[in-house]
């Protein structure tokens, strides 16, 4: 079992920045694959980015907040990060933790995951 705690959300303005924490705990990380993913009211969850924990591999796939966001990991501390930059107001979301043993060709896929956080507010005014 692995569970992940987030933290770091809040109200932001518009052009500013936002970094998520995600806490890891119990059982080791090697091998797995960490991700973000983000949900707004009425719309499916989405894809934000992932990272192998092995290798510090990062990957954004065309999610929306690629180039303006940076995922990161912290294998002595086991925290994943997630530093947001230049907010939009449609960057509004809870914003979710996940980790699992995950294939190339799953990583933007939420169903790939077996373990996820209880999610963080970010709302971005205007």
């Amino acid at each position: 079992q692995v569970q992940l705690v987030e933290s770091g959300g809040g109200l932001v303005q518009e052009g500013g920045s936002l970094s998520l924490s995600c806490a890891a705990s119990g059982r080791s990380l090697s091998g797995y694959t960490m991700g973000w993913f983000r949900q707004s009211p009425g719309k499916e969850r989405e894809f934000v980015a992932a990272i192998r924990w092995n290798d510090d591999s990062p990957w954004y796939g065309d999610s929306p907040g690629r180039g303006r966001f940076t995922i990161a990991r912290d294998t002595g501390k086991n925290t994943l990060y997630l530093q947001m930059n230049r907010l939009k107001p449609e960057d509004t979301a809870v914003y979710y933790c996940a980790a699992g043993l995950v294939g190339n060709n799953g990583l933007e896929l939420d169903r790939q995951y077996a373990y996820w956080g209880q999610g963080t507010q970010v709302t971005v005014s205007s």
